[in-house]
């Protein structure tokens, strides 16, 4: 019986079974930073369109024939805002996964969890924009017109709308939970400034802290959100601009001085064969 120990071909056929390479493709947390900030900055600027320019232009609160007229003279803008909207959802799955990536090696654990709760922010918020639909189709799709009268019609438009702005609710308390989880991550990192991660949090519980008064006063007016969104659109900038700070497990020696382990960082076994 021979043994052969330490080859040089050996210690090849090992490391080709390297996770980094055996997927094929993979995903640095440099480039998952990048594709996080770019996704962000750009529901930074459709999210408003949807938002301020369609909706809060053509829907008027508590006068549901005002809002009829305008939605049918303006049905091709507002069903606009829609498909904006689900561009906003669509880029918050990607985001999602890009940030797990590059905060993986902070706490895969926790990273999960953060990317989890922006995934149950999009699937609620998917479901409320469900209601926009509706909204636009009852007062310019009916299909009996004749079985209801106007003001039937309209009442129920203005319930879906009401419908979609209380799931929009919901979800955000995930989404701010969401951004608190980062904030955390981006604090434990040691390359994320801090103030990012401070404004994160604050940014995630003034989200989180809107939705809860809106469920227990009916009359407020969510305020803090308005300032707190500041903490995601800094951390988008960040990673744009200062991307190349994130570590890459690719580069030698990386996950020793970051303290994360790497497969980079693991000796090849010693193999041996019969």
């Amino acid at each position: 019986m021979t043994q052969i120990r330490g080859t040089p071909m050996a210690r090849r056929t090992v490391s080709h079974q390297s996770p980094h390479t055996a997927s094929g493709i993979d995903v640095s947390p440099r480039l998952a930073g990048r594709i996080a900030g770019w996704g962000i900055l750009a529901m930074a600027l459709i999210a408003p369109f949807a938002e301020f320019y369609v909706r809060r232009r053509l829907v008027v609160p508590g006068d549901a024939g005002a809002t009829a007229t305008n939605l049918t003279a303006h049905e091709s803008l507002f069903r606009l805002g829609i498909v904006a909207f689900l561009l906003v959802i669509i880029l918050d799955v990607l985001v999602a996964w890009a940030l797990y990536v590059l905060l993986k090696p902070i706490s895969s654990s926790v990273s999960i969890l953060m990317a989890w709760t922006r995934l149950v922010f999009a699937t609620i918020f998917a479901v409320a924009v469900v209601d926009l639909l509706d909204a636009v189709n009852l007062v310019t799709a009916a299909p009996s017109p004749a079985a209801y009268e106007p003001a039937q019609l309209n009442a129920q438009m203005m319930t879906s709308l009401d419908a979609f702005s209380t799931g929009w609710a919901v979800a955000l308390v995930f989404f701010g939970i969401h951004l608190s989880l980062i904030g955390y991550l981006a604090l434990k990192s040691g390359y994320l400034p801090k103030l990012v991660g401070i404004l994160l949090v604050v940014a995630g519980i003034g989200y989180a802290a809107d939705s809860f008064i809106l469920f227990l006063v009916p009359e407020y007016m969510a305020t803090a959100a308005m300032f707190t969104f500041v903490g995601e659109l800094v951390l988008a900038l960040w990673l744009v601009i200062r991307a190349r700070k994130v570590p890459n497990p690719a580069d030698p020696g990386t996950g020793r001085r970051s303290g994360h382990s790497t497969s980079e960082g693991v000796k090849d076994p010693v193999p041996t064969r019969a």
